[in-house]
């Protein structure tokens, strides 16, 4: 855990000392040479730095007693004395260790070569804050997003044309979300140096009416975490009732107002590891760090919702389910766009679930899962009886399956269709109940909907002027149907432990995939680090 230092007093600092060091008088003609040879070799490495730096003729982007050096070097170590509030690793992007590299470079080569050091030190920092540290796929397969990454060129000419400290600012994601994990993450770790929420509460089930000690230090943890005004109360009275069910519905629990096992569990996490989950949403911001939509379709995983939301208002919500834990059945992430609905829709099983569940049931009955059709590969029913399916396996199965439309249907009445090579959809079901769990992870990958037709009215509400009687009218008609979007609506899969509401309010739900606690690991190995900030 690292102290707070103060950014930027301490980059005033070393930029006048940098400054001192660049003041040299001017190199006479084979100290120029000796400098651009220094960098053409350096550069030779990297064809996007060798162009840049070929365009310029080799002359230095940092180095030098030039004013637009001098802005360049004053804004990179500022920047870098603030790489820690961004969650990068400080030690990376030390500016005292540069400064130090710098002092070493005497001859008119080593400056040379310091000038391209800078500059991938910059490309490293310029990357890691717009698109994230890490590449997410490499960490996590289930990861299927597309980070928005920039050309090197891009980075090089941003900070060699521009004002060079408005162009490092504008490199932080600028979605509302990320300043506000920003402030978060900087009031966590003020509580990181003053201890953090004090003592745990012991374990047990308390409830209104409940007294004694255990009360008292759950009012106290309210009273830290900022749910429960200060009070001299050891009663479990009508106050920390309400406080209780707050933390329970910023924590993704139900909401009962009593502080049994699992209420319990999530009070004690201490807050290190919330601090953990912020960084890592900060993380995952960056890599989804490019315009998300006017209206856009937002499905956070560990929130088990979906929401339409249009100029960053949310328009409508509902409850989902998502993927089952096993590795096979997981939710992947990733981001597309919505092109139509099916209404009355066929399911057609995927070969996965028909060779692994499906196959063996028919081997052992021919006439299981009978209301679904066996086909043949031009869609035609196959007569079972005149099937032996034991002469088959998983490879060689001949066969498709699929399921009529109907009110049985697996995919319910209607499925909202942004066509991907992952085959992951959202769609209606008829196992309504398990919308009333806390805990939904029970499909074979697709996000089903609570409330799919009101979420299909939404939809449709753009282009038709009684969308609740067109959908209606189809859906009676019984034909499966399909209804294209006139707009495409981006659709973004994502997985978020650490998130805010619309009031700004900081919220964590589990890490049922276990995903985040991976990136932090990967995280801290590339030199992430929990800061304890004081003041």
């Amino acid at each position: 855990m690292t102290p707070i230092h103060y950014p930027f007093a301490r980059a005033m600092a070393l930029a006048l000392l940098v400054s001192g060091l660049f003041a040299a008088p001017q190199p006479v003609q084979a100290q120029t040479t000796a400098f651009k040879q220094a960098v053409a070799e350096s550069v030779a490495r990297d064809e996007d730095l060798a162009s840049f730096y070929r365009a310029r003729n080799f002359a230095g982007l940092w180095t030098g007693t030039s004013d637009e050096a001098r802005l360049r070097r004053n804004a990179l170590l500022t920047a870098f004395a603030n790489a820690g509030n961004h969650a990068l690793p400080e030690a990376t992007y030390d500016p005292d260790a540069l400064v130090a590299r710098i002092q070493s470079a005497q001859t008119a080569a080593d400056k040379g070569a310091m000038d391209v050091e800078i500059s991938e030190l910059y490309l490293s920092y310029a990357r890691a804050l717009q698109t994230g540290i890490l590449t997410p796929g490499r960490v996590i397969p289930a990861i299927k997003r597309e980070v928005p990454l920039r050309s090197s060129l891009s980075y090089l000419e941003g900070i060699e044309s521009g004002n060079p400290s408005a162009y490092l600012a504008s490199l932080a994601p600028t979605a509302p979300e990320y300043a506000r994990l920003l402030r978060e993450k900087l009031r966590l770790e003020r509580l990181v140096s003053v201890g953090g929420w004090g003592p745990t509460v012991p374990g047990g089930k308390l409830e209104p009416g409940d007294t004694g000690a255990a009360v008292v230090a759950l009012r106290d943890r309210l009273v830290a975490m900022g749910y429960l005004e200060r009070s001299a109360t050891q009663t479990y009275d009508g106050a920390i009732t309400m406080a209780v069910q707050a933390f329970q519905e910023a924590h993704g629990l139900e909401v009962d107002g009593i502080a049994g096992e699992s209420t319990l569990d999530e009070l004690n996490v201490p807050v290190t590891t919330r601090l953990q989950h912020v960084i890592v949403a900060m993380e995952r911001e960056r890599w989804l760090n490019q315009p998300r939509g006017e209206r856009h379709i937002w499905v956070n995983m560990t929130d088990y919702s979906a929401a339409i939301i249009d100029n960053d208002i949310v328009t409508f919500q509902t409850r989902s389910v998502i993927g089952a834990t096993s590795s096979d059945r997981q939710t992947p992430e990733f981001s597309d766009e919505m092109e139509h609905m099916v209404i009355n829709p066929s399911w057609y099983v995927p070969r996965s679930i028909i060779v692994n569940e499906y196959l063996p049931a028919l081997q052992r009955n021919r006439n299981a899962v009978s209301h679904i059709l066996v086909t043949d590969s031009r869609g035609r029913p196959v007569n079972r009886g005149a099937v032996n399916f034991r002469q088959y396996n998983a490879r060689t199965f001949p066969f498709s399956m699929r399921q009529p439309p109907s009110s049985r249907n697996a995919l319910g009445l209607v499925k909202f269709m942004f066509p991907n090579r992952y085959n992951i959809y959202l769609h209606d079901t008829p196992a309504k109940s398990l919308f009333g769990r806390n805990v939904r992870a029970f499909s074979h990958g697709c996000v089903r909907l609570n409330d799919p037709f009101d979420f299909a009215y939404a939809l449709l509400a753009k282009q038709e002027s009684d969308p609740e009687g067109y959908f209606q009218s189809i859906l009676r008609s019984g034909n499966e149907t399909r209804v294209n979007l006139e707009e495409h609506v981006p659709v973004h899969l994502v997985y978020r432990t650490a998130f805010t509401n619309t009031t700004g309010e900081l919220n964590f739900r589990r890490d049922i995939y276990g995903r985040d606690a991976r990136i932090w690991n990967a995280l801290a190995g590339e030199g992430v680090e929990i800061r304890a900030v004081e003041g």
